[in-house]
């Protein structure tokens, strides 16, 4: 059983840098997890590795759960999330890389060029975002950034708004894998990263939060910003070149 340490490290810092950048860590894992593995296996790892992930989080930063977004922005995340899912098989990978790729550097141009961004804190909003966020997390194996825009307007305490995402983000993930498991993304010659991976978000969550007390998150945001660029540049010219 051969595994590849330089990809469980690359994990470990994703996570890290996921949990302090706020955007979370599938923004910087299905990309590189897509270096080692077919992009349908990258969708079905990314969902089991997210879920020990968003449990830590939910233990960790535990300060109440906002019952409102719950409904508004978790509700259309999972049943977005199962549509995305499921759209997947009728796809080709090659698209579904270049569609990622385009969502990375769009993405992080988008906070980059607009540091100021608000959404209106309204029930209509909650509900466009979290199903925005869960189809492309479905579709792409990444949302987590497009929910943490809709959120922030919502001016939520640090802890119940890492708390309050990592409760949605567990349901959509759990979805997900349900619907990846049934469509055959998660192979058997796969597994064998799967209990590596589960330590990695458990602790990767851990350093995060404790680096998050000693590091400005805005600095480091725009630090996360820059790296989604050129992930998302990389992504494409891997795509586009190969």
């Amino acid at each position: 059983m051969q595994i590849s340490g330089v990809f469980l490290l690359l994990a470990l810092l994703a996570e890290i840098v996921g949990t302090i950048g706020g955007f979370g860590s599938s923004v910087f894992f299905v990309p590189i997890a897509n270096f080692y593995f077919d992009f349908h296996s990258v969708l079905g790892l990314t969902a089991i590795f997210h879920l020990s992930s968003n449990i830590s989080k939910i233990v960790l930063f535990k300060k109440g759960l906002d019952k409102r977004l719950l409904l508004w922005i978790g509700v259309p995340s999972v049943v977005f999330v199962i549509a995305g899912g499921f759209i997947t098989q009728y796809l080709d990978s090659g698209w579904l890389e270049i569609a990622l790729g385009i969502f990375l550097v769009g993405l992080s141009l988008l906070f980059l060029l607009r540091k100021n961004l608000v959404i209106k804190a309204g029930n209509k909003e909650a509900l466009i975002g979290g199903s925005l966020s869960g189809f492309t997390a479905g579709l792409l194996g990444t949302g987590g950034a497009v929910r943490g825009l809709t959120m922030a307007a919502f001016n939520l305490e640090k802890s119940v708004f890492i708390s309050t995402s990592a409760f949605i983000d567990f349901m959509v993930d759990l979805s997900r894998t349900v619907v990846y498991v049934q469509q055959g993304f998660v192979h058997g010659h796969d597994l064998k990263y799967v209990p590596f991976l589960f330590a990695i978000g458990l602790f990767g969550t851990y350093l995060g939060k404790r680096l998050l007390n000693h590091i400005p998150q805005e600095r480091f945001k725009r630090i996360s910003l820059l790296l989604i660029l050129l992930i998302g540049c990389v992504t494409l010219g891997k795509v586009l070149i190969g």
